[in-house]
């Protein structure tokens, strides 16, 4: 069986991982980012809610698989209210199925069944950050960039700025020494920057859920830099045996995934009809 004719194929093993998955659907943990892959891409980030098709789509899927995780660098409390997650559990608890949410690259933890969002304590960098960071516009003349305070993390985003992606690019050159100087780690996206704790990402994400859960195949499906390392983690476990399939959410903003992708879908839109394509695969 082929993979779906409008997802286009970035990958000669394409047709065969998407067999692989579908033949262990009932076992394969699908993880997916938020923001570029569920949700549309917006300039104010408080109003990126999930696609429309979404929660429907979410619904049938997580009927079919192991289970659903959101692995976004989001704070968990914001994806649960903008993807109406909780809505979504109650809906999959009748299937087996369940959804989790790790936040904020995986620091934060919110699973369906308890309803509680686990959080660690704040790197003590991120309040010197703060404070220093009003001169670091400045210094980036990007002093109108939206500034979005995670908690765990500080995010700078210049989506709304008339030359956005250079200021993206000062902006990440101005703030990389004071992280480094911090302890923090520098998180560059699509026209964002982030600071935030070092020592988790979406990779770690992955390899802690594939062994928390032993499912049968993997699916990762995102769109930005903080992704590669969940893609890289699905590398690593094929490399182990196990069936991975690498989707890439596609846009004009950001072509560092589609190398390393499977498939590459029209942005969030395709990845709605991708994951329905999942969720009527065959059933056994």
């Amino acid at each position: 069986m082929s993979a779906p004719s409008f997802a286009e194929p970035a990958s000669e093993h394409a047709d065969e991982r998407w067999d692989a998955v579908l033949d262990g659907l009932g076992r394969c943990l699908v993880c997916l980012d938020f923001d570029g892959t569920l949700a549309r891409i917006v300039d104010d980030p408080s109003q990126a809610r999930i696609h429309p098709d979404g929660p429907e789509v979410l619904a049938a899927l997580g009927a079919r698989v192991l289970g659903i995780a959101i692995v976004t660098g989001r704070p968990a409390r914001d994806v649960i209210v903008l993807g109406g997650l909780e809505l979504l559990a109650t809906r999959l608890e009748d299937s087996g199925g369940w959804v989790l949410v790790r936040g904020q690259y995986g620091a934060e933890r919110w699973d369906g069944e308890t309803g509680e969002v686990e959080t660690p304590e704040a790197a003590p960098g991120l309040d010197e950050l703060r404070d220093r960071l009003p001169d670091l516009l400045d210094d980036a003349d990007a002093p109108d960039a939206r500034v979005e305070d995670k908690g765990l993390a500080v995010a700078v985003h210049t989506r709304s700025l008339d030359d956005a992606t250079p200021a993206a690019g000062r902006l990440a050159e101005a703030l990389a020494p004071v992280a480094a100087e911090l302890d923090l780690a520098l998180e560059p996206g699509r026209m964002v920057v982030e600071v935030r704790a070092p020592g988790m990402d979406k990779g770690a994400v992955v390899r802690e859920l594939v062994e928390e859960h032993r499912p049968s195949a993997v699916v990762f499906v995102g769109d930005d830099l903080g992704d590669l390392p969940g893609f890289a983690a699905v590398e690593e476990l094929r490399e182990d045996g196990l069936p991975g399939l690498l989707v890439c959410s596609g846009s004009e903003e950001q072509r560092a995934l589609v190398e390393h992708a499977d498939l590459v879908v029209d942005g969030p839109d395709g990845v709605m009809r991708l994951l329905r394509a999942l969720a009527d695969g065959p059933r056994t």
